[in-house]
């Protein structure tokens, strides 16, 4: 039987309107290896000196996908495997390796003088910033950047060395605090995500 013109066209509103709501679903999210904290309150920024003397923030490296982590010169393993691990994945992101920046922030800038960060860096790479906050900065960051460090005396004086965080924030090539990716995830899911970040996701 053939339908009536008040049915036909109840039916065509129905279509339309399963149609406009498949259109206006919110694209997936990209599926990225470390912790997704896009809109967080924290991280947002930092001022502070780098190897060189000069004065840094997020704004200098917009455009590049910049991985901040924690650490001093003295670490014996999480340091210096992070920043290996940094250089591995500029290597192999070739052509688009300039659009990674890295930058360690130390929570020992008693022993890490500006000569000392300078040769640090430079021996992982010599694009990579290595930043020096004054005492009174230290803490401060650190509550903004919630990371944990401590003291910890060793058996002679000065001998001591720094307990910290060891995670990496990522912020992508707008300035935005993205992704928190945990130590030892590995170059493969560093290397992905930070692709996906130089990709717009």
């Amino acid at each position: 039987m053939p339908l009536d013109r008040r049915t036909l066209n109840a039916a065509v509103l129905a279509t339309l309107v399963a149609g406009l709501s498949a259109c206006s679903k919110p694209a997936p999210k990209a599926a990225f290896n470390a912790v997704d904290v896009t809109g967080a309150d924290y991280a947002r920024d930092f001022a502070l000196t780098d190897q060189h003397g000069k004065a840094r923030t997020l704004a200098d490296f917009k455009g590049k996908v910049v991985a901040v982590f924690f650490g001093f010169t003295q670490c014996p393993d999480v340091c210096p495997t992070t920043l290996a691990e940094l250089a591995e994945v500029k290597r192999q992101l070739g052509a688009d390796g300039d659009m990674l920046q890295a930058v360690l922030i130390s929570v020992d800038p008693e022993r890490d003088t500006p000569e000392l960060l300078s040769a640090y860096m430079e021996n992982f790479d010599p694009s990579f910033v290595g930043l020096r906050p004054t005492p009174e900065q230290l803490p401060v960051v650190a509550k903004d950047f919630k990371v944990y460090y401590k003291k910890v005396e060793g058996k002679t004086p000065g001998s001591y060395s720094m307990d910290h965080s060891a995670g990496t924030y990522l912020f992508d090539p707008q300035g935005r605090l993205r992704l928190y990716s945990r130590y030892g995830a590995g170059n493969a899911a560093l290397l992905a995500d930070i692709k996906l970040l130089l990709s717009g996701a």
